[in-house]
């Protein structure tokens, strides 16, 4: 009987040492940017988007983001005194918590917070997002929709019904109310009616300059508290 192909054995081995082989190149390319690049900045991320960020790393080719993997950018800059790669690097490894990303650049401290303090687009909201504002329907034809929608609106939870082929909301309808975590189903109409509640941001945390050592928090907040050892890492670096 033939072997089949799915029954192929997988070295953990091998895979746990691609994961530290991964870990290692991420640790020096990060040392290699501390090296190279004037300023270092620590920024997080309010509704995260994938491509919005992209959009920024493209405007800004001159310099370099890292983003996810929380842990190993810590053993890569150093969690104390007394394993940090430079002077006061450790500083900024207590704010490697979140969905906080690193930026390497040679803009000054003016530059970056100018062009991030400007950067703000709208997005759809996700399930788990809270409500800015309350939505209500009102009662009436929908003709923005076809015929073929209405029963997938109405799964939705909207009243609808077919009027002469038209889809039609037979009574008006709360799709939410400010403050509300929204639910799957909250958020899925919020999209097909085309209204945007999340916003986008990204705030400048501190910074460190290499020429000096110096480090500056930039948000007038207390320290960040660290975290416990098991919390999981992003997937997503750089």
């Amino acid at each position: 009987m033939p072997k089949s192909k799915r029954d192929k054995k997988i070295s953990l081995t091998k895979t746990a040492k691609k994961g530290l082989e991964s870990k290692q190149k991420l640790i020096e390319e990060l040392r290699k940017c501390v090296d190279t690049y004037r300023n270092l900045f620590i920024f997080s991320v309010e509704n995260m988007r994938n491509n919005k960020l992209k959009d920024i790393r493209t405007a800004w080719k001159h310099s370099r983001f890292f983003f996810g993997k929380n842990k190993v950018m810590i053993v890569a800059l150093g969690k104390g005194q007394t394993d940090e790669y430079k002077d006061n690097l450790h500083k900024v490894s207590k704010y490697l918590r979140g969905e906080v990303g690193v930026l390497f650049t040679n803009k000054t401290k003016d530059e970056v917070q100018e062009y991030f303090s400007h950067f703000k687009e709208m997005d759809y909201a996700r399930a788990g997002n809270q409500a800015q504002m309350d939505v209500t329907l009102e009662e009436g034809p929908l003709e923005q929709f076809p015929h073929s929608m209405e029963p997938q609106l109405r799964q939705l939870g909207l009243p609808t019904a077919l009027k002469k082929g038209v889809v039609t909301l037979i009574k008006a309808y709360d799709v939410c109310k400010e403050g509300d975590v929204l639910t799957p189903e909250q958020a899925r109409l919020l999209k097909l009616f085309a209204i945007e509640m999340a916003e986008f941001k990204v705030q400048i945390k501190c910074m460190w300059n290499s020429e000096t050592g110096e480090f500056d928090s930039l948000t007038g907040e207390d320290e960040p508290v660290e975290e416990k050892e098991d919390e999981e890492d992003d997937d997503d670096a750089e």
